[in-house]
């Protein structure tokens, strides 16, 4: 029996690192019709286009026109957006609240919500026009526990996204569109590798009941079951993908 995501067509955003890797490779598994966006990740975004066969393309989706430019050109190439994964996201930096300034603040806002608000709007006039759709934000663990160290304006930003998906759909799904979330906690990926102390990630395992990091894959397969039809009764959820560590 083939997937039933063959030929569908996927846009994930921030796709060409990390967790959004791992959902790329994941839907591109399942046989769909895979475009991706990156901004600063360039070389590994065209290399892994090459060896997927997928579309990549470069976008700052902080900016208001980037996602409509993106969906117009994956719709161009592809068809028009199915199933939108709203993944573009990011810490920036590490800051107190005292030393946070404005643009760090607006700018980690602009990366998590706005991205996801604009590629939302930019996919929503065809998902309307055809009565179906799936959209998948990824938010964080941050979201529900307030961020981690010097990062309030990481989870204000996640949690924003997160009450964003819950609003998104009681708008849209009486239209036959559904959108769920996910959360993930630590998720052994290069975000990490740059923000969080090998020590800090330590004591998360040790809090974690499964005593493990996360990984893409471990995200990608909830991400997969919210956008099938498996999950045609869900939304305005979001599953938290932490090992259990939300729990305490």
């Amino acid at each position: 029996m083939g997937s039933e995501f063959l030929s569908r067509v996927v846009l994930v955003t921030g796709g060409a690192s990390g967790i959004g890797r791992g959902i790329v490779e994941a839907f591109a598994a399942e046989g769909a019709r895979v475009a991706f966006s990156y901004l600063t990740s360039e070389a590994d975004g065209v290399a892994l286009a090459r060896k997927l066969g997928a579309l990549a393309v470069k976008s700052d989706l902080t900016r208001e026109h980037a996602a409509a430019e993106l969906v117009a050109e994956v719709k161009r190439k592809l068809g028009p957006v199915e199933i939108l994964v709203a993944n573009s996201g990011g810490l920036i930096r590490r800051a107190s609240v005292v030393d946070c300034d404005l643009a760090l603040w607006n700018d980690c806002l602009a990366l998590n919500v706005t991205s996801a608000f604009l590629s939302c709007k930019a996919v929503l006039p065809d998902m309307l026009a055809a009565k179906r759709g799936v959209v998948v934000t990824v938010s964080s663990l941050a979201a529900h526990n307030g961020g981690g160290f010097k990062a309030v304006h990481y989870g204000a930003a996640k949690g924003g996204l997160y009450t964003f998906t819950k609003g998104l759909a009681r708008e849209v799904g009486p239209e036959g569109i559904r959108v769920n979330g996910v959360a993930p906690g630590l998720i052994a990926t290069r975000f990490h590798d740059v923000h969080t102390a090998v020590e800090s990630r330590r004591a998360s395992v040790e809090q974690t009941p499964l005593r493990r990091e996360g990984t893409p894959a471990d995200v990608a397969g909830a991400v997969i079951y919210l956008a099938s039809e498996r999950a045609s009764f869900l939304s305005g959820e979001t599953i938290e993908v932490n090992g259990g560590l939300g729990l305490f």
